[in-house]
């Protein structure tokens, strides 16, 4: 069996999911790869009750690997991603044939290997452009990473070993004029736009129109 840090360490994984049922809940479905690359990543997938009333997708997987963060933020460099959907958000295979249904696992799958083939790192207030809607229905460009918005505080770190902490980022999708914003104005600009004109729960709609309209 490998120690907590080594790629393939079943307590690695063992922590990471157990510390997703403390915080988020139990997961009723996780999503495995059945063909993985230097990254194997599996989506958790929480379903909504009376507390919580939105699913919640969590990653694990990413952790196995470090980001290239900078030398003087080397504790953040390991990290797994979340975000919350609307509770109707169909979840059965047969929903996942649509891309309107399937993009949010598609993008967290995405978003949880660019930090190692493209040699950078993910951290709170980061914005990650896609180029592209990130379905052909939406008009989100781009997802903004913050600390989870809906869970105790204490879901965002995991101490895994005295070496190793893992970090717990909630992506959420945005538009590219609230991208546009963040980059010309920074996050503080984009946040009070965003707590100006939204309720909290708002933001889990991909849907919503942008607040910069």
């Amino acid at each position: 069996m490998g120690s907590p840090d080594s790629p393939d360490s079943p307590d690695l994984i063992s922590l990471v999911t157990a510390h997703i049922e403390e915080y988020v809940g139990d997961f009723d479905l996780v999503l495995h790869e059945t063909v993985s690359d230097a990254l194997h990543i599996d989506i958790h997938i929480v379903p909504a009750d009376e507390e919580r009333p939105f699913i919640t997708l969590v990653t694990t997987g990413m952790s196995d690997l470090p980001m290239n963060v900078p030398e003087e933020l080397d504790e953040f460099k390991y990290a797994e991603l979340l975000i919350c959907l609307p509770p109707d958000w169909p979840l059965t295979m047969e929903a996942f044939e649509d891309e309107k249904n399937y993009w949010p696992i598609r993008w967290l799958k995405i978003l949880a290997r660019h930090p190692y083939y493209a040699a950078t790192w993910f951290g709170i207030n980061h914005t990650v452009p896609t180029g592209e809607p990130v379905c052909e229905e939406l008009e989100m460009a781009g997802f903004l990473l913050a600390p989870p918005l809906f869970f105790a505080e204490e879901f965002f770190e995991l101490e895994v070993s005295q070496e190793k902490k893992v970090y717990f980022y909630q992506v959420l999708p945005i538009h590219q004029d609230e991208m546009d914003l963040k980059i010309a104005q920074g996050a503080d600009a984009l946040w009070e736009k965003l707590e100006e004109h939204l309720e909290i729960e708002d933001l889990i709609n991909p849907h919503r129109l942008s607040v910069c309209q």
